[in-house]
């Protein structure tokens, strides 16, 4: 070996610790190695092919020792599609390393006690949980090992999910364990009949192709939906495809499509058309209905939301008396879910299709002791708007990845709320927000909960108490 590529080359590496992106963490030297597909427990020697000033990027060459967590990684995509990059490891522990993601998180950043941390909920399922997937149609598809670049009677179209880190390539996908039946029949299905008529695939350098996206929507119902993505397809491509569907797939009760000839495969400001049933699903909750658009949000793994909202609920303590603001209310779910057992809930969410949304499950549960407002969350929670509809007995807030803006974690400060219940998907973005809000706020309660089996996200919720 020369001294260039042994530079590079580590034998006996101990994998002590694992990393976003599925990768395991090694020590060796003065690096920090991140090792694809290692799990603590693993001893490997490790080839880097990508390296950093303190940190390098490499993969086993060769496996000394397995972990006890290591486990037969069930599904024939692993290791190229981006999703489910934990389901080489035993989900017993995959929960350790969840609990243990966010306990660093709070400890490190937010400088709190987890000693009121509870285990962390397990999902249910870990296959088949996801309510809704979006594939991309393209013609780049990524090739597998095997394949020969120079072949011109390749294939090249595909169905299925990005590449990480290549965003013009896809992975064609035979068979997803994320999604129950009939998604992948429905996803095959359409598959073979655009190609056997001749449809093109959208290519994403050059945007141009009549096939862009599909999207499937299934409900705890029973209800499915299916929206096709066009975007240079002629009319005639449009409505033999749609009738393909509907003939041989009668189960779908909502059947749409859009036409978006945007850059970005963004639909929230498409038209959406309907070719059969109505433009919406169902989805039930505590007896509560909740109507599913195109464009709603709605947690992706039904059963666990029902247990992340419970959990929200059982946080809060509600005696009856209480006014609740639902800060990123999305679709109104929790605040239709507790409205029954406060005085009043008044939600704000940025997106105003999802505050019309939240409106219409209000109606259709007959809740009228709702109240929902469109926009920026740090302007509308200002000080008039407190003074208008009232101080809040508990805040609610379950913002996205990024967290709370600063200036909303300031107002909160200010509004000084007796309890706060915080969900999120990010226990580092949750953290950085308690580190300002912990100067009047006590942690009380905190309870991780698994709604993404074989990744490394996790939700978290946290019960803060005023002090004093």
């Amino acid at each position: 070996m020369n001294k260039v590529a042994k530079k590079y080359f580590f034998e006996n590496v101990n994998i002590i610790d694992i990393a976003e992106e599925g990768k395991g963490v090694g020590k060796s030297d003065d690096y920090v190695l991140f090792v694809d597909k290692a799990i603590p427990g693993d001893i490997a020697d490790v080839q880097v092919y990508r390296s950093k000033k303190n940190f390098a990027e490499g993969k086993i060459v060769e496996l000394k020792q397995a972990s006890p967590y290591r486990t037969q990684a069930f599904c024939e995509h692993f290791g190229t599609c981006g999703g489910c990059k934990w389901q080489h490891m035993t989900y017993e522990a995959q929960l350790k390393f969840k609990q243990k993601s966010v306990a660093d998180a709070l400890e490190r950043i937010a400088k709190i006690d987890v000693g009121s941390m509870s285990p962390i909920v397990p999902s249910p399922a870990d296959k088949y949980y996801r309510n809704k997937l979006e594939y991309t149609f393209s013609n780049k598809r990524w090739l597998n090992d095997g394949e020969n670049r120079d072949d011109t009677v390749l294939n090249m179209d595909a169905l299925g999910f990005h590449i990480p880190g290549r965003f013009d390539k896809i992975l064609d996908v035979n068979h997803c364990f994320l999604q129950a039946e009939p998604s992948n029949t429905l996803r095959n299905s359409i598959r073979e009949f655009v190609i056997q008529h001749g449809y093109s695939f959208y290519d994403l350098k050059a945007h141009s192709g009549a096939l862009r996206n599909l999207i499937i929507r299934t409900s705890s119902t029973g209800e499915i939906m299916v929206i096709v993505v066009f975007a240079y397809a002629d009319e005639e491509e449009v409505q033999n495809l749609m009738g393909f569907i509907a003939e041989k797939f009668p189960e779908i009760t909502s059947l749409l499509y859009i036409m978006n000839q945007k850059k970005n495969d963004t639909i929230f400001d498409q038209e959406v058309m309907v070719y059969k049933g109505p433009a919406y699903i169902h989805e039930e909750m505590d007896g509560i209905k909740f109507r599913i658009g195109a464009k709603s949000f709605y947690q992706t793994n039904s059963i666990q939301a029902k247990r992340l909202y419970e959990i929200t609920r059982d946080f809060a303590g509600f005696e009856g008396h209480e006014l609740v603001y639902d800060l990123y209310t999305g679709a109104g779910t929790i605040a239709n879910f507790i409205a029954g057992q406060v005085r009043e809930v008044v939600g704000i969410e940025y997106v105003p299709s999802a505050i019309e949304d939240a409106k219409i499950n209000s109606d259709i549960n007959q809740i009228t002791n709702t109240k929902f407002f469109a926009g920026d969350m740090k302007d509308v929670l200002a000080a008039d708007f407190v003074a208008l509809h009232g101080k809040p007995d508990v805040i609610i807030t379950d913002p996205p990845r990024a967290g709370m803006h600063p200036d909303v974690v300031n107002r909160l400060m200010e509004i000084g709320a007796e309890k706060i219940v915080y969900v999120s998907c990010n226990a580092a973005t949750q953290a950085r927000d308690l580190l300002v809000l912990k100067e009047k706020y006590e942690t009380v309660k905190i309870q991780p909960v698994d709604m993404f089996p074989h990744t490394q996200h996790v939700e978290n919720v946290i019960l803060l108490v005023l002090r004093g």
